[in-house]
């Protein structure tokens, strides 16, 4: 009644138009993240017309996804580094390392096959487990440099980039290793690196029920605690956008088959009749996306939730004044190193796995993408600001980029100027960005 009265008196006011921003601040999106989606739909529609649709089939589309998963994983890790004021730029070469020591102990002559023996199923689970600690002790070193000795993380992990490309020569004898055990090249993608039609649509099932369940969970906790709830509109449209594309990229995946002679083989082998018009399998989803999804939840719940990830945005924000209220720098940069580090060595798992292989040059210019992308994604070089979600997207946008510009004939050179050129123009943004907010 009083917002009538308001409006009847003032007739010179005129009625407010919702305006997207308006809307979008009603749900609470980040538009930086909200641009980053359109520039990733803009970015493929424009292949797509270029390549006269060629590029968004899902053979393509789960093809470039997995092709992003190593860097995506690496740039979750990337950010909490980032935020805390510091940088990695040995990412690469600890992919390299991790892939060649997967290599060296799963091949036919590899240390766990002489132990074991060839083929026991044990032994893609102990050569990750000690590829993981590997990669954890490497960033145990460089952190401790960087924490306690005081080393800038820029000098550490420049001579990590060069001493741990070295060690993998040095560990390899300078020559690749191939012939990885078969169970564990299905973390690599592919039609038999995958979960399978039924499987997937079963994940995206349950992905919805989460989100709407979060969205339920958060409205309540919102209520109780006394902090302003969104418009019930809000809400179910984030839910429904949220199902929709969660469901959508399922579709796309069981839309990926199996290539009809691998069908057939798969038929022969497990005594299935073959139908006249082929038979269909469906791919579903790919290890590396399912795997890179659970790191993305894992790392969230640690950069939002848990003590350490509220330490490391209090570090980025102001390290002086982080130190003064009680909190252990040092061993929070530590840990942040050596978190990165297992992330890597997750991200050489799958690269060993795609290729069957660890050659000389696995992980080599990792570094310069998976920092790309954390920028693309909205992390500040300058520390504090950063987000899990944001290097995903930049990751995605780095691959998009990079598989469109090969799909369409670009050599290697024409890539690196482009992704030089992107990366530039997003650090301009967020730097413009800054100086207008201040």
């Amino acid at each position: 009644m009083t917002d009538v009265a308001t409006a009847v008196s003032d007739p010179t006011e005129e009625p407010r138009r919702p305006s997207l921003r308006r809307l979008l601040a009603a749900t609470e999106i980040d538009l930086r993240l909200f641009g980053m989606v359109a520039a990733l739909i803009g970015m493929l529609l424009v292949f797509g017309i270029i390549t006269g649709g060629r590029i968004l089939s899902p053979s393509n589309l789960v093809t470039m996804s997995v092709q992003a998963a190593s860097v995506a994983i690496i740039s979750t890790g990337m950010v909490i580094i980032i935020v805390s004021r510091n940088i990695d730029l040995s990412v690469g070469s600890i992919v390299g390392v991790t892939a060649m020591t997967y290599a060296l102990l799963m091949t036919g002559t590899g240390i766990l096959t002489d132990v074991l023996g060839r083929g026991h199923p044990l032994t893609w689970i102990i050569a990750l487990v000690i590829g993981l600690l590997v990669g954890a002790l490497i960033g145990a070193l460089q952190g401790f440099i960087v924490a306690y000795v005081g080393v800038p993380s820029f000098i550490v992990t420049l001579g990590g980039l060069l001493a741990f490309r070295g060690v993998v020569w040095i560990i390899s004898g300078g020559q690749g290793v191939a012939g990885l055990d078969l169970t564990f090249q299905i973390l690599g993608g592919g039609p038999q690196g995958s979960i399978g039609g039924t499987l997937s649509w079963v994940v995206g099932i349950v992905v919805c029920v989460g989100i709407a369940g979060l969205l339920i969970y958060s409205r309540r906790q919102r209520r109780k605690f006394g902090f302003p709830v969104r418009p019930k509109w809000a809400e179910v449209f984030i839910g429904v956008v949220g199902c929709v594309a969660t469901l959508g990229l399922v579709f796309i995946a069981n839309s990926y088959l199996w290539p009809q002679p691998l069908a057939e083989r798969w038929a022969q082998e497990h005594g299935v009749s073959i139908p006249p018009g082929g038979l269909r399998i469906e791919s579903g989803i790919p290890w590396p996306i399912l795997l890179l999804v659970i790191v993305a939840l894992v790392m969230s719940f640690l950069a939002n939730r848990r003590r350490f990830g509220r330490y490391v945005y209090a570090i980025g924000g102001n390290p002086e004044a982080a130190e003064l209220a009680g909190i252990n720098t040092r061993r929070t940069v530590l840990k942040s190193f050596v978190l990165m580090g297992v992330l890597c060595a997750l991200s050489g798992a799958v690269a060993a796995a795609r290729l069957n292989a660890a050659s000389l040059d696995v992980g080599r210019g990792y570094e310069l993408y998976v920092i790309a992308a954390t920028v693309i994604g909205g992390t500040s070089l300058s520390g504090g600001i950063g987000t899990i979600p944001g290097a995903i997207l930049g990751a995605l946008v780095m691959a998009t980029l990079a598989y469109g510009l090969q799909y369409i004939g670009l050599s290697s050179p024409y890539q690196d100027i482009a992704a030089g050129i992107v990366l530039i123009v997003a650090v301009g943004l967020d730097s413009w960005n800054r100086r207008r907010g201040t």
